[in-house]
Parts: C-alpha cells; sequence; structure tokens
C-alpha cells in the first residue's frame, strides 16, 4: 500500500510517499481502508520530535480517521467487512482503573493512533476493533475525519469539563483551527454567547458564520479587553484555551469571578504565569482536558447526522500532499479541517 512515511525527525522534507506493507489483522483487531483522515497539529509535533516517548521509526502520522472494514481478526464480534467507521483516535487498554471508569482518554497505557502507533496517513491502517466507531445513516467518512479529533476535544473540554451553562459567556481562541470552529458551534449549541478570536478579517466573518456572537481580531486588538468590553467589564465565565504561552495570561485576564479556564494545548509553547492573589480572589477554576472518548465520537456524528453540527472543511487533499497540508496548518492559513483522502 502507499503511505506517508517519515525515517527521521524534521521538517515537510522529511516525509516520503512510499510503498509499504498492508497490515494484517491480529485477533481483537481491524483493518480499515482510509476514506479520509484530518490533518491535525498533533501531525506536526510528532515529525518534529516534539512529544513525549519514543516515536517508532519509520513513522506514519494521521490520528482523525474514518474509512471502511477491510479485514476482522477472528474473534472480532459487532462489526462486519464492508462496514462504514469513524476511528476514536484515543486508544486504551480497556483495564485500568480509568478505562473502567469510561474515561478511555485518561488511559494509564493510552496511546493516540499515530502518536506510538502507526496512523491512518496511508491506504490501509490497523487498530483496535474496541476502538471502531459505526457511522450513522448519511454522514460519509470526510465529515466523520472532520470530527474524530478536534471536535471530539473541543466537547469533552466544553460540556464534560467547563460544564458550560446556557447564557455563559464563552471566548473561543483561534477560530479558524480545528478546535476552535468546533468550539463556536458547541458552545452555541449549548446556548451560550460565544467571543470568538482570529487573526484575519476573513476568519472573523467565517467566525460569524458559524455561530459567533462577538469576534476579536487578536493582531488589532487586546483580546482579553475587549472581551471585558463585551461584556460589560464582567469578564466570560469560560474561555477555550489551546494556544498556551502567547495567551495565558491574557486568557486568564479574560475571566469573570469564578470564570473556568478550560485547556487542550500548548501550540505556541507549554509555560504560563499564574496571578495568584487574582487566582484565589476571584476563585477561579482551571481544567486540564485530553481528548475524548468513544462516546464522545458517537455524540458528534449523531449531531452531524441530524444537520445540528456541520463539519467546517477547508479543503481536501489527496495522501501525497500531507506536507502540503501541514504546511497550511503552520502557517494557519486554513479555516476549519483539512482532510487526506488516501483511497477512493
Amino acid at each position: 500500500m502507499k503511505a506517508i512515511v517519515f525515517h527521521e525527525f524534521g521538517g515537510p522534507n522529511v516525509l516520503r510517499y512510499e510503498d509499504v506493507p498492508r497490515p494484517e489483522a491480529a485477533p481483537g483487531e481491524a483493518v480499515i481502508k482510509v476514506l479520509a483522515c484530518g490533518a491535525n497539529n498533533l501531525d506536526l509535533r510528532v515529525r518534529e520530535g516534539r512529544v513525549p516517548g519514543k516515536v517508532p521509526m519509520p513513522h506514519i502520522s494521521g490520528s482523525e480517521a474514518a474509512g471502511e472494514i477491510a479485514e476482522l481478526g477472528t474473534d472480532v464480534k459487532g462489526f462486519a467487512v464492508g462496514q462504514m467507521v469513524a476511528i476514536a483516535p484515543y486508544l486504551f487498554c480497556g483495564q485500568c482503573d480509568f478505562c473502567q471508569a469510561g474515561a478511555e482518554n485518561e488511559c494509564m497505557r493510552g496511546d493516540i493512533l499515530g502518536l506510538m502507533s502507526q496512523g491512518a496517513y496511508a491506504e490501509y491502517v490497523k487498530v483496535p476493533a474496541s476502538s471502531l466507531v459505526p457511522l450513522p445513516e448519511g454522514v460519509d467518512a470526510v465529515s466523520a475525519a472532520a470530527v474524530g479529533l478536534a471536535a471530539i476535544t473541543a466537547w469533552h473540554m466544553l460540556i464534560e469539563r467547563a460544564q458550560l451553562q446556557p447564557g455563559e459567556d464563552v471566548l473561543v481562541h483561534a477560530a479558524g483551527s480545528g478546535v476552535g470552529s468546533a468550539a463556536i458551534q458547541i458552545a452555541k449549541l449549548a446556548g451560550a454567547r460565544v467571543i470568538a478570536t482570529a487573526g484575519s478579517a476573513d476568519k472573523l466573518q467565517r467566525a460569524h458564520e458559524l455561530g459567533a456572537d462577538d469576534v476579536i481580531n487578536y493582531n488589532e486588538q487586546d483580546f482579553a479587553q475587549e472581551a471585558r468590553r463585551l461584556t460589560g467589564k464582567r469578564g466570560v465565565q469560560v474561555v477555550v484555551e489551546h494556544i498556551g504561552q502567547t495567551t495565558w495570561e491574557k486568557s486568564v485576564a479574560s475571566l469573570a469571578r469564578r470564570g473556568r479556564l478550560v485547556i487542550c494545548g500548548t501550540t505556541s509553547g507549554a509555560e504560563g504565569k499564574i496571578d495568584l492573589w487574582g487566582f484565589f480572589a476571584k476563585e477561579l477554576t482551571f481544567f486540564g482536558s485530553y481528548g475524548g472518548t468513544r462516546r464522545n465520537l458517537a455524540q458528534m456524528l449523531k449531531l452531524v447526522a441530524s444537520g445540528r453540527f456541520k463539519p467546517v472543511i477547508h479543503r481536501t487533499l489527496p495522501l501525497e500532499s500531507v506536507a502540503e497540508a501541514q504546511q497550511m496548518m503552520a502557517s494557519r492559513e486554513q479555516f476549519g479541517k483539512i482532510i487526506i483522502t488516501p483511497t477512493k
């Protein structure tokens, strides 16, 4: 089969379009014909060697996939060859205390598809059959791949961690990103008022079209001051933070008393200062949030099937164009998801 492989860490130039052996399903596993795979910032970090753990070489990235079951291990029940499925990207052991409690994303022996395991920038990928989620009627592979990681992350952040309530104000960073574009829609579904940030007039307009009530150009305005102005100097109840170091202090400053900040990523760096006086005096709460579960993926797919959530797809590209997709992400050109289509 064809796959995008790298044999060493580096820039997009290390990516190779190569022939590799097609995987075979062992007991408990499934081989999926990959019809669509979402591009993520995680792919850049893996390619550059900026992740914890030892990435196996040669390596295939790609975490956010959907397609058709091509082969099943001998003991797999409940699925059939030819069935359309999405792959829940947070791989789990099923045995530890967190898995037993339903928190698969916090598995003590967990992985992410394409992180320490071989991923889905390939014509076929092998995964545990326990990670498969059937596609609802009317949901295609491209739409499923567009919600497979970023959208379930946004759902887990807002609904399960921050427990966003109707009528609350929420500040969503980087409206053009996968997490940001999903968070806008999820927050609106929850009945919140959304203030979204982006760095261009076009992205701000797109954020409005997705449902953002107010928008802030972070290149032209101090987003903390503007968020407080828009809320009558009170501040927002929830901040969706996934940028990290460059936005952290102002994100905290954007919070109202008893506000909640939920963070799932640190694309600009992992260090952030905290004014401890303001933290306890305003009774703030900070939540870490890591990915999502099969349940979250099934919830998002149902929302897509019902038309209540619309996957935001910037562009679809063939498998050999993964490097181009990663360069677009690095330069923040996209609004929404870039989808790779290895097979038709």
